[in-house]
């Protein structure tokens, strides 16, 4: 750990424990409240909660303008000139803050003006509060400066509160608007203490002019690959509420619960490096650079791939655990959006960890354009007549689209290489725990559904790492003999 102006940064590794840490939170309590909420709402209730999160996120991308990213590598940059960085974080809190004003008139007159916003009017302003509590929370600020324990215990403490507070007050359908704001808490609440404690860092008034209009263009770039890659991640949820009904939107959003859960997990790394990578090439360290991507790709293909395939094989307990037996229906849009996880995995490290912190970024939103187009499309043709099964594929094609699209940007690069010969390690140990689990699966069975999915994880997890200790994958190596070091020097100090 070292201190750069007052400000403590951990390593690598501390940052990832504590990102992993919070988001194995959104992997946690959604798999303490999703079974709850699923059941006490029904496919109706969870429907409309999902399509009004789904709109309104548009909205907060467009306040935002593509700071919460810009701002991570903006400030990253110049984190070692505290006049220069308390300048920074202001003009970027006032640019954010007009550009929320005018995201929240617009909402406004569309919701008068579109009789389905209309119908949907309280929910949705409810809803809208993450418009303020996103601009205000300058998480953008504390992931640059790499503070991701404080970031880390501040959201547990609004999970915990929101978990509490949707037990006591959701209690039956018509509470889905109670729910709304419940989860309004749970997700932003937390931004208001990052606003207090800002003055920690930052000064509440420095010297010299503001230049907002310098951060317009490249924060605009940002900006159209949020939106673009919005496109394809959210809009099948407001396609679905616009040509379906809420039904189809809870059975899709059963479907994709686990996937987004997953996939929060499997990004924790990118979300970690951005800052990390960023100062690298600020500072020309192209080393450091180089083995820091390549550890990262292995480590998500580590995660992405065994969470992939288990929950594809195991789709029908899963679902019913979150969901209930009314969600079945969702089972095999379910299964068709699971290899969006490791899709997604891999495209993080080609996008946010490679192409935008070496200035790249117009590659990454041509991409997202592409993901986009292509999801509207197949969203266009294929949820009319397959509901929300028609809503996964067209969001499975987009993702292969976008990473395809990256690899051929990045065939030029020669900092990092994306295929490894390690990979065959871990293809390899994840058939072998497949099969280990099929096998010991047909000789025991288990009909409690929490069980069976407590059985077969431990089964497929615990044969995963046995193979890959005994392949000698380089990764869990080093981790191993870490471990046995620390344990042995601590053994002698006591």
């Amino acid at each position: 750990m070292k201190q750069v102006n007052n400000i403590k940064i951990h390593s690598v590794k501390y940052n990832f424990l504590m990102n992993i840490i919070l988001k194995m939170s959104s992997f946690i309590f959604p798999l303490i409240t999703f079974p709850y909420i699923s059941r006490v709402l029904g496919p109706a209730g969870n429907g409309k909660v999902a399509f009004a999160t789904s709109v309104v996120y548009y909205f907060s991308i467009f306040a935002a303008l593509g700071i919460p990213t810009y701002g991570i590598r903006k400030c990253a940059q110049c984190r070692d000139d505290k006049q220069k960085l308390a300048k920074t974080v202001h003009e970027l809190l006032i640019l954010g803050s007009i550009l929320t004003v005018i995201a929240y008139i617009v909402l406004v007159i569309c919701i008068f003006a579109i009789p389905k916003l209309r119908d949907n009017a309280n929910i949705i302003f409810i809803t809208s509060a993450t418009l303020i509590l996103t601009n205000v929370g300058v998480e953008w600020f504390y992931q640059a400066i790499e503070q991701y324990d404080y970031i880390t215990i501040r959201n547990l403490l609004f999970k915990f509160i929101s978990i509490i507070l949707m037990f006591i007050f959701v209690k039956q359908p018509e509470d889905y608007v109670i729910y709304a704001g419940i989860q309004v808490i749970g997700t932003v609440g937390s931004n208001i203490l990052n606003l207090i404690k800002l003055r920690k860092y930052i000064p509440v008034k420095i010297d010299g002019k503001y230049n907002l209009k310098q951060h317009l263009k490249p924060s605009m770039m940002f900006f159209l690959m949020t939106i673009a890659a919005t496109i394809y991640t959210n809009l099948d949820t407001v396609m679905l509420g616009f040509m379906e009904n809420s039904i189809q939107v809870g059975y899709y959003n059963a479907a994709v619960k686990m996937k987004n859960i997953l996939t929060s997990v499997v990004s924790a790394l990118g979300a970690v490096l951005l800052p990390r990578v960023s100062y690298y090439i600020e500072k020309g360290m192209y080393e450091e650079y180089r083995k820091t991507l390549n550890k990262s790709i292995k480590v998500v293909l580590l995660i992405s791939l065994p969470l992939m395939l288990y929950c594809m094989i195991e789709a029908r307990d899963v679902l019913l655990f979150l969901s209930g037996k009314q969600y079945l229906p969702a089972l095999s849009a379910m299964v068709v959006i699971m290899p969006t996880i490791l899709l997604i995995g891999i495209s993080n490290v080609t996008g946010m960890q490679i192409l935008v912190p070496l200035g790249l970024e117009k590659y990454t939103i041509i991409s997202t354009v592409i993901g986009a187009i292509v999801d509207v499309i197949l969203n266009s043709l294929l949820i009319p007549q397959y509901g929300a099964m028609g809503a996964a594929v067209g969001t499975l094609i987009a993702e292969v689209s976008v990473l395809i699209v990256q690899i051929y940007f990045l065939r030029k690069i020669k900092y990092v290489n994306i295929i490894n010969k390690d990979w065959i390690k871990i293809i390899l140990a994840t058939m072998i725990a497949l099969i280990g689990m099929r096998v010991i699966d047909k000789i025991v069975f288990i009909d409690i559904v929490l069980l069976r999915l407590f059985y077969t994880s431990a089964i497929f997890f615990g044969i995963y790492i046995l193979a890959l200790i005994v392949l000698k994958e380089e990764i869990v190596q080093e981790q191993g003999i870490s471990i046995i070091k620390k344990s042995f020097f601590k053994d002698k100090e006591e």
